[in-house]
């Protein structure tokens, strides 16, 4: 219990502040908008720049680890990509809900988590991760979407579109740069390693209160009978079926070191992210599933994780 209130309630109490600054109008109605993009064009890229520019590839590289999560992610998203394909028969929007189904809030969430639960060895994990979600898992989504949108599929616009969307993602750019600083042997000089800590401080609290945030906007979506179920499905397939899945990868097929594996169980069993509602608003799509989605599934992972956190301190 001790390690489930040092380790979680610190995060979803975050998370709470966000909900009660929205819902009181704390911090304006432009806030939101503004806090997601410090976090997304600053402090994350910082954190993530300093933690690869100060690893060595042998570090980062786990195949392990790449089977167990990446073979999670994948299982989620083919599992429901053709349920609801067999109901929608869409392949844009059941793109959308594959991606829903599969992607963990690995960046707003799982950093903070992992960095309380596991200490500074989880980050390699982490960054992995949200590498797995937001090029592959994004990229895959997108290459659906822009095939199934055209009338001739053209596979080099659709490349061209998901290179220059990987490429403009500062949560995509800032890890591969500091991969290269590392690679090169060049150590981060004093300023600039103060600097990205001063500012990847803020990165954790930051993403958290703007998570709050997004939930109370997003708890008015529409409750139709079609949208419910649909919400259950990529409910029931993040919070249970994925991390099942993972966690047959990583304690029974691959042989991975204990902060390996139980960091891969973890990022698997986080909630769903906002990436599939920004899909959904970009392709003009209907939003309503993935706001709801991602609402329910973080409200319950609070009882999910918090019990997972507490059988790693078991173990």
């Amino acid at each position: 219990m001790q390690a489930v209130i040092s380790a979680a309630l610190p995060v979803f109490g975050l998370i709470f502040v966000g909900y009660l600054c929205a819902r009181r109008a704390w911090l304006g109605e432009a806030a939101l908008d503004a806090l997601n993009r410090f976090v997304v064009y600053l402090a994350l890229p910082a954190v993530l720049f300093q933690s690869m520019a100060q690893i060595t590839w042998a570090e980062l590289v786990n195949p392990g680890f790449l089977g167990a999560f990446g073979g999670g992610m994948a299982a989620t998203f083919a599992l429901s990509f053709m349920l609801d394909r067999t109901v929608r028969g869409r392949l844009t929007d059941a793109s959308i809900e594959g991606m829903g189904a599969a992607y963990p809030n690995a960046g707003f969430m799982g950093l903070p988590l992992c960095l309380v639960a596991f200490g500074p060895a989880s980050v390699p994990a982490v960054v992995v991760a949200m590498l797995l979600t937001a090029t592959v898992l994004f990229a895959i989504s997108i290459a659906i979407i822009e095939t199934d949108l055209q009338a001739t599929p053209n596979w080099r616009r659709t490349a061209g579109f998901v290179v220059r969307a990987l490429v403009r993602n500062p949560l995509v750019v800032s890890p591969f740069a500091g991969m290269a600083f590392a690679a090169a042997g060049i150590a981060l000089p004093a300023p600039v390693l103060h600097f990205t800590t001063l500012l990847g401080g803020a990165a954790s609290p930051c993403a958290l209160v703007a998570i709050g945030m997004f939930l109370a906007q997003s708890s008015g979506a529409a409750k139709e009978p079609r949208i419910a179920r649909a919400v259950g499905r990529l409910v029931g397939l993040k919070l249970v079926f994925q991390p099942a899945v993972t966690a047959f990868l990583a304690f029974r097929v691959f042989d991975l070191p204990a902060i390996w594996a139980h960091s891969a169980l973890l990022l698997s069993a986080l909630p769903i992210g906002t990436g599939p509602f920004m899909l959904a608003q970009l392709y003009g799509r209907e939003a309503a599933v993935a706001s709801r989605a991602i609402l329910i599934s973080t409200v319950l992972s609070v009882v999910t994780v918090s019990l997972l956190i507490g059988w790693f301190s078991g173990r």
